[in-house]
């Protein structure tokens, strides 16, 4: 049913009251967070699996958190069928991010807090980079962290609309 918006760049729902983020949104916070081969990756909201799967595509190791149990079943079902089953993926408390597989060179967050996660800041490596949206239901920043030894500097790259990172588990 949903394969005939496939090509369309917009945010599509994927239950449990999430969606999949629009594409293009995808590719822009993917290039600012400047990803290469080898680098280790945190995706944090993995939803469907997509955004870890172009991750791996372009030669990252990629660590998932997904809160809710039948996402992360779906994503690694697809991730698996769809020839990335190197994804490491695990159910779990995005603003916790993975503090045991860090640090990261990049994290990615496919929902909006309504500030940064500190959590998520210290799981950077030195010159490691975050892009998240930033905000609450009525205006979102998708912002880009990078950390310079033990300070973060922050810019704001454009305003988006995602689904809310909620804390805790379901």
């Amino acid at each position: 049913k949903t394969h005939a918006y496939a090509y369309h760049d917009q945010a599509m729902p994927i239950g449990e009251d999430q969606t999949i983020s629009q594409p293009s949104v995808v590719a822009i916070a993917i290039e600012a967070a400047q990803i290469q081969a080898g680098h280790r990756v945190l995706d944090v909201g993995a939803g469907s699996g997509y955004q870890s799967a172009l991750l791996s595509e372009l030669g990252a190791e990629v660590f998932a958190v997904e809160r809710h149990p039948s996402l992360a079943r779906a994503a690694r079902a697809a991730l698996i069928a769809s020839g990335y089953p190197d994804v490491k993926l695990k159910e779990g408390d995005g603003w916790r991010g993975w503090p045991e597989a860090g640090p990261f060179d990049a994290i990615l967050l496919g929902a909006a807090p309504p500030h940064v996660p500190p959590e998520l800041l210290h799981q950077l490596k030195p010159g490691g980079r975050m892009v998240l949206p930033v905000g609450d239901a009525y205006r979102q920043v998708l912002q880009r962290w990078t950390r310079t030894g033990d300070r973060w500097d922050q810019e704001d790259l454009l305003d988006v609309l995602f689904v809310p990172l909620i804390q805790g588990m379901p």
